[in-house]
C-alpha cells in the first residue's frame, strides 16, 4: 500500500465525517473524492483540501498532523516503504 486517503463528508447535520482509506494506486475517483492524499513512497502531498480551503502541500506538517490521529496506519505505511527503499539499494 502506498497512499493514505482522507475524505471529509459533510452530513445533513452540518458535522464533518472523516473517512480514512489506504490505497495501492490512485484512480481518478480517489483524486476527485479525496480531501487529503499522502504518497508514502515519494513522501509527497498529492492533495490537501477541505471544502474550498486548500492547505499548503507541506509533507512534514500534514504527515505529523494525521500521525496524531492515525499513528498505527502511518507507522505501518512508513515501515513498509522504509523497508522497500533499503531493498532497492
Amino acid at each position: 500500500m502506498r497512499y493514505l486517503k482522507i475524505t471529509y463528508v459533510r452530513r445533513a447535520t452540518g458535522q464533518m465525517d472523516e473517512q480514512v482509506e489506504i490505497v495501492k494506486r490512485l484512480r481518478s475517483r480517489d483524486i476527485s473524492e479525496g480531501s487529503v492524499i499522502l504518497d508514502f513512497r515519494d513522501r509527497t502531498v498529492v492533495k490537501a483540501s477541505v471544502g474550498d480551503q486548500t492547505a499548503p502541500r507541506d509533507w512534514q506538517r500534514i504527515r505529523d498532523f494525521y500521525h496524531q490521529h492515525y499513528s498505527d496506519v502511518i507507522d505501518q505505511l512508513e515501515a513498509q516503504h522504509h523497508e522497500k527503499s533499503h531493498h532497492t539499494h
